[in-house]
């Protein structure tokens, strides 16, 4: 079985901080209470291979050619984002920690699987839920259903997906689950869950609409 080859990764998708501390960030810093905010929420790959059976294999994509998400379109839940890579720097990877900015695009871990033909991982793309808010990663949480279809826009072309799964999953147990095998093909999404955003992620799974089936 092989897991994602980035390992030993903490992804900090959604970080509601308490009173500025020494290192923050200007992002985090005086942000009035009244302010929506990111939901916190806390993400970690695999600290090393895990022995958790393989996920089975996604459909093989045919199509475009695999390059960079840059737009991701769920129209049943009324989800349309921009996605930008987020590629961990060295010092992102010694601390095990990425906080992306805070806006509400997607971000694509692009240290793992691209999309489309001749991909050879998983795909994730993470967003920002947020309190006090709507925001188009909540509807992970709140609208989307098995069966959905998922549009991924990239530099080659239009992939389209079908949710396979909808998941929660507590913050620090989630690095040891099956999302971080590796399955070329397969779309994973990650947001915090908009009912426990301190506890849990929300985790969809999505797999490759065959060209002939529509």
């Amino acid at each position: 079985m092989l897991v994602s080859s980035v390992a030993a990764l903490v992804l900090v998708l959604l970080v509601l901080l308490p009173p500025l501390q020494q290192g923050s960030s200007a992002a985090d810093d005086d942000r009035p209470s009244s302010t929506p905010s990111p939901a916190p929420s806390v993400t970690s790959a695999p600290a090393s291979p895990s022995a958790a059976p393989a996920a089975p294999p996604a459909k093989a994509a045919a199509g475009p050619a695999a390059a960079a998400p840059t737009h991701i379109t769920v129209e049943a839940a009324g989800i349309d984002v921009a996605v930008l890579p987020l590629q961990p720097t060295a010092a992102e990877v010694a601390s095990q920690s990425i906080v992306p900015p805070f806006t509400d695009d997607g971000y694509w871990l692009a240290s793992y699987g691209t999309p489309g033909a001749g991909s050879v991982n998983t795909t994730y793309i993470t967003g920002h839920s947020w309190e006090g808010r709507e925001a188009p990663f909540d509807r992970f949480s709140t609208s989307t259903e098995v069966g959905d279809t998922v549009t991924v826009t990239t530099k080659t072309g239009t992939l389209r997906y079908t949710v396979d799964s909808i998941t929660t999953h507590d913050k620090d147990t989630l690095k040891t689950s099956d999302i971080w095998n590796i399955t070329p093909n397969r779309l994973v999404i990650i947001s915090c869950y908009t009912e426990d955003p301190w506890g849990k992620n929300v985790v969809v799974t999505a797999s490759p609409v065959p060209p002939a089936a529509g």
